[in-house]
Parts: structure tokens; C-alpha cells; sequence
């Protein structure tokens, strides 16, 4: 019998937060014992720091100039196999309870069930456009207003969301626990918190009224002072339109910091339901992305810097030790990672994954390979990638210099050592790893040309009739609770757990 396997994923969550488990001075209990059973990966990165892209890597194995999805609005190609895909083949049943940020028709990726629709839309129409570089899409761009608006209220969008999410996970191990179904279980839970808007519930603001931590390391820097792309993130962010002062600053990390909280929370709940109803499963706790917070004056996503592109990656198996690993991973290796705890062979795609197993770290292996990032999406203009190896990360774009950080020594990432001469031979050996890998010209070319084909079909759906593609859950009111084709005797006894005489 496979072990089941239960999916706990967040949005936006700062690895740098995550040194080995949650920090201390975070308000996180259920994490922090979830940590200390678990293979605790404290340099994991994501594939792409920007929601859809980084979800569909995270799900594949593969990196986005791989699977198409190269920003938030690029389709996720139905044959591409997923995790999902993989463990359905092999007789796991599979839901999905919360955002996956799928784009186009299919809303499902292998998942047998979506228990929610998604919190973002499904459409092009947040299609970023190459051919006009400086262009501001105003009324889908992030802009400052998550910082100047940050603050405490008692529901939000999000915050509806994510309640929902955790009440119907919560139902759903319910059910799973009635055994009406022999297969083993892959449950995905996925919030959309701690992702901007910056807004929390009082019950968890409070608790950061004397947070140390309410001010980020590295001060807002000069526009002048930081690298080009940084400088591009500014003007999507519409930085010249506010003014953000500390208390601004302080505000917005203490309700970042208030939901991680929130999140522990819910994640307990679940945690609680999965204990109660005497279930086990393999639980894997892991970001999209991160938030930069303010260091350096950058906030969200969308750069290559530890904050943006580090995240939290944590996996409680009974196949891997617990305790903390420093090597450098990936969000891409949680695909093959579940296929090697589960048994599951991804033998015949594996020429095309980039991915790869951590079970190995996880039982006292070693690993050299580097880690691969890449952007495609606003605020870059071209392509962009990046490699973490050992104690170096180094990133390039054909607009940009070229940049390498020893981040044992700079940790912030203050000070790029690529034109040091010293630094030479490592700057060239990165070099010669990323030409191996990509060939930028052409990652380019398929972006544009990815871009502006959506334009087009985008414009051509939004004229008369529109179909969108969210997806919508079905209930099927027939088969819920009681009707008159069911046996009363025997469905009470069905639905109850632990079930009845």
C-alpha cells in the first residue's frame, strides 16, 4: 500500500524566513512541529519567482521555458504530465483544494477534483507585451498600493479564499477517512496567503506589536543605485506614484508577518483533522515564490534576489531523516521527489525534467548539480536566468549585466564580484554551465512569440460572446447528505467516523 500524501503549499512566502523551519520569533506552532519532523531544505528556490510560472514548474519538473508558462498569463499545455498526473496513473486518487493559477481550458492537470475555483483569472489577459517595453498595464500590474494600504480588517478577498480553502480540506480528509474509496490519497491544499495585500485580522496583528523584525535589513536604496531590472520592477510597481514612508514599511510586514500566523492556523486545523480521523501521509510544506519585504526598497516578486526567489520547502516522510539540509534545491524537484516516495516511475519523461529527486538528501546523500531560475514575465524585457551553486549564485539577461554573488560572504547580495578579477574563473564556469543550459536568442523568440499570439486570441474571445475558462466546482446535490435512492441505515453508518454499529 502507498502512503498518502497531503500537499500544504502558500503563496508568496519568504524563504529567508525559513532558515530551518519557521524563525523563531514567528508565531507559528503547527509549522514549527511540523519542521521538527521534517527534511528541512533551507536554500530551496523557486523555478520562477512569479505565480503561474512557478506553479506549473513546480508541478512538471520543468522549468518555464519548457513548459510554455513564462508568465501569468501563458497557457499550461494539458500535455504536460504533473505530479498529479504521474500519481493518478499509478491508482492515486487526487484533489486540489485551493490556487494552482492554472491558464486556459484545462482547469485540472491530472487532479481528479478541484474542490474550489481559483482566486486568479484563467484567460491571456494578463499577457505582458516585449514589444513595448516601459508600457504599464495599470489595472493588473501590482502597483504600491499594498504597502501604503496595509493594515488590519477582518475579511478580505483573500481571506474568504483561504477560509474556504482550509474548510474544504478539512471535509475532504473527512471523507477520505470513511474509506469509500481503497486508493491511497494525494491531497493539494493551497492558499494564496501570505501574497499582498498586505492585510491581516486583528487576532494576528497583535501578536507583532513589538516584532523586531518590523524593518528590513537592507534600507531602500537610491533608483540610480540599483541594477537595471531592479530598476524596471520600480516602474512596473508605479514606484513614483507614492510615498512610502517606515511606518508604511513597518505596517505591511507586520500583516505579512499577522498571516503567516493565520496561515499556521488553518495549516494546524488540517494537521488536526489528518491526527483525528487516525490517517497518515507523507506532508510536504512549500512557497510558489517569495517577497523581497522592502530590502532595498524592492517589494513582491519577480527578481532573482534570496528574498523573491528563495522559499520554504520542508517534507515529513518516514523515507527521509529529519534534520537540515544546506544544499541548494529546487521547487521543480517536488515532482519527482512525490514519485520517488510514492514508487512511481517517471522514467519515460525524464529526458525532458529538469527536476530531480530529493529523497537522497533526505537519507545523507550529495548533490552538485545547480540550481536553475528563469523570468519571462513584467518587468523584464527579455528572458532572464539564473544559477545557485555551492555558495554562488549568478544571473544573466541579454539587457543587463551580468551578475555573481557569493552569498556566504554577502547574504544581502550587496556587492556583485563579476567584473573582479579574482572571480574570474568561477564568473566562467557559470558561464559555461548557463550556455549549456539555454540559448537566450532563442528563449526570446519564443516568448514574443508566445505574447503575441495570446494578444491576439485575447482580444478576438473578449468581442460578443465570452466563455471564460474558470473553473467552476460542481456539487452534484443528488449524491449530498440524504436522498431517497440511498439507504438511511446504511448511509449514517457510511458517513460517521469512526464508523458506527
Amino acid at each position: 500500500m502507498r502512503d498518502n500524501i497531503l500537499i500544504l503549499m502558500v503563496d508568496q512566502l519568504n524563504g529567508t524566513l525559513f532558515p530551518d523551519g519557521p524563525a523563531d520569533w514567528l508565531h507559528a506552532p503547527n509549522l514549527k512541529a511540523l519542521a521538527a519532523r521534517s527534511t528541512r531544505f533551507a536554500n530551496a528556490y523557486t523555478a520562477s519567482p512569479l505565480c503561474a510560472p512557478g506553479r506549473a514548474a513546480f508541478m512538471s519538473g520543468q522549468l518555464p521555458s519548457a513548459t510554455g508558462v513564462y508568465d501569468n498569463a501563458a497557457e499550461f499545455a494539458s500535455s504536460i504530465p504533473t505530479y498529479a498526473h504521474h500519481l493518478r496513473r499509478a491508482g492515486y486518487q487526487t484533489a486540489l483544494s485551493g490556487k494552482m493559477h492554472f491558464v486556459g481550458p484545462d482547469q485540472l492537470h491530472g487532479f481528479e477534483q478541484r474542490l474550489t475555483t481559483d482566486i486568479y483569472p484563467a484567460d491571456f489577459g494578463w499577457t505582458p507585451d516585449y514589444r513595448k517595453p516601459g508600457e504599464r498595464i495599470d489595472w493588473w500590474y501590482h502597483n504600491m498600493g499594498s504597502v501604503t494600504g496595509a493594515g488590519v480588517a477582518e475579511t478580505s478577498n483573500q481571506m474568504e479564499y483561504d477560509d474556504e480553502v482550509a474548510f474544504l480540506a478539512q471535509q475532504k480528509l473527512y471523507d477520505l477517512a470513511r474509506g469509500g474509496d481503497a486508493r491511497p490519497w494525494c491531497l493539494t491544499v493551497s492558499f494564496t496567503h501570505p501574497h499582498d495585500p498586505y492585510v491581516a485580522r486583528r487576532k494576528y496583528w497583535d501578536r507583532y506589536e513589538d516584532c523586531a523584525h518590523l524593518l528590513p535589513d537592507v534600507a531602500a536604496m537610491d533608483y540610480g543605485d540599483h541594477d537595471p531590472h531592479a530598476q524596471r520592477i520600480f516602474d512596473a510597481n508605479d514606484w513614483r506614484s507614492y510615498d512610502i514612508t517606515q511606518d508604511h514599511i513597518r505596517r505591511a510586514r507586520r500583516a505579512y508577518f499577522a498571516n503567516i500566523s493565520y496561515l499556521d492556523d488553518k495549516i494546524g486545523e488540517i494537521l488536526s483533522v489528518l491526527e483525528m480521523t487516525r490517517q497518515e501521509a507523507t506532508i510536504l510544506f512549500v512557497s510558489d515564490h517569495g517577497d523581497m519585504l522592502g530590502e532595498r526598497g524592492l517589494w513582491y516578486k519577480m527578481s532573482f534576489y534570496e528574498g523573491s526567489a528563495r522559499v520554504p520547502l520542508m517534507i515529513a516522510a518516514p523515507q527521509m531523516a529529519p534534520g537540515r539540509v544546506d544544499t541548494p534545491v529546487s521547487n521543480i524537484d517536488v515532482c519527482p521527489t512525490l514519485c520517488d516516495l510514492a514508487g512511481v516511475s517517471m522514467d519515460e519523461v525524464m529526458p525532458w525534467t529538469t527536476g530531480e529527486s530529493l529523497v537522497p538528501l533526505g537519507q545523507g546523500g550529495v548533490r552538485v548539480s545547480p540550481v536553475a531560475m528563469e523570468y519571462a514575465a513584467e518587468a523584464s524585457y527579455a528572458p532572464m536566468i539564473a544559477l545557485r551553486q555551492g555558495r554562488w549564485k549568478y544571473t544573466n539577461c541579454a539587457l543587463d549585466p551580468e551578475q555573481l554573488f557569493d552569498l556566504d560572504a554577502d547574504p544581502h547580495e550587496l556587492t556583485n564580484l563579476a567584473k573582479v578579477p579574482a572571480q574570474a574563473k568561477v564568473l566562467e564556469a557559470f558561464r559555461i554551465m548557463a550556455a549549456e543550459r539555454w540559448d537566450l536568442e532563442e528563449f526570446d523568440s519564443d516568448v514574443r512569440e508566445s505574447q503575441a499570439r495570446r494578444w491576439v486570441v485575447y482580444e478576438a474571445l473578449r468581442q460578443g460572446g465570452y466563455y471564460p475558462w474558470d473553473y467552476q466546482p460542481l456539487q452534484k446535490a443528488s449524491e449530498r447528505y440524504m436522498r431517497n435512492h440511498m439507504d438511511l441505515n446504511d448511509l449514517e453508518g457510511a458517513k460517521r467516523f469512526p464508523r458506527g454499529e
